[in-house]
């Protein structure tokens, strides 16, 4: 991905050297200025997310919202492992505000501790489909964007979000679940994490 931006760049950089040598430096530095702001922006606006996320991690309440989804994340992961169902609800609930840097360290865990579950493929592949489509309460990132570039109502695109990554989101599901089925297993083919994982003979 690295060199294929890479790329861009240079060709980008020699088509705007032979069209308009004049207007590329102006331009490099306006974007340079801008994507400054940009990132000024969105740093205020995740430091005040993610303090306020540590208040509700301390005071509780990201745990209630983690023990509300996990008798549906258990339903549709298949297991019953509770330091996975935990790490995949923390990831999860965090990702509703859209605040996904936050939920990155609750990400890796679930996604080690599901390699171990019932269903590995299965859940893999579901935990991956439900972060990429995620639905968005409250899409942090692009309104914090959006603020940065002097949107006149920011926060517009609250409604808009919530639908289409509601749609995607149990559509992916829905794919997932018919392409990637989990298999059926004895309650012997698992021990929960932290035991090993054993199959029958």
């Amino acid at each position: 991905m690295n060199i294929l931006f890479s790329c861009i760049f240079l060709l980008a950089t020699l088509f705007l050297l032979f069209l308009n040598p004049e207007g590329f430096l102006s331009a490099l530095l306006d974007g340079a200025s801008k994507s400054g702001a940009i990132c000024l922006s969105l740093l205020a606006t995740y430091s005040v997310w993610l303090g306020l996320m540590k208040v509700w991690e301390d005071s509780g309440v990201s745990r209630g919202v983690s023990r509300l989804l996990k008798p549906l994340v258990k339903r549709v992961f298949k297991t019953d492992d509770a330091e996975t169902l935990d790490a995949v609800s923390m990831n999860l609930s965090v990702n509703l505000l859209g605040i996904s840097g936050a939920a990155t360290p609750y990400g890796i865990k679930a996604a080690r501790l599901l390699d171990t579950s019932p269903h590995p493929e299965y859940a893999s592949s579901m935990f991956f489909v439900l972060n990429a489509t995620s639905i968005q309460l409250i899409p942090t990132s692009i309104i914090g964007v959006r603020v940065a570039m002097h949107s006149a109502a920011p926060t517009d695109i609250v409604i808009p979000t919530l639908i289409t990554t509601l749609f995607s989101t149990l559509f992916a599901v829905l794919l997932t679940r018919l392409c990637i089925p989990p298999k059926k297993t004895s309650k012997t083919d698992f021990i929960p994490h932290g035991k090993g994982v054993t199959h029958n003979a």
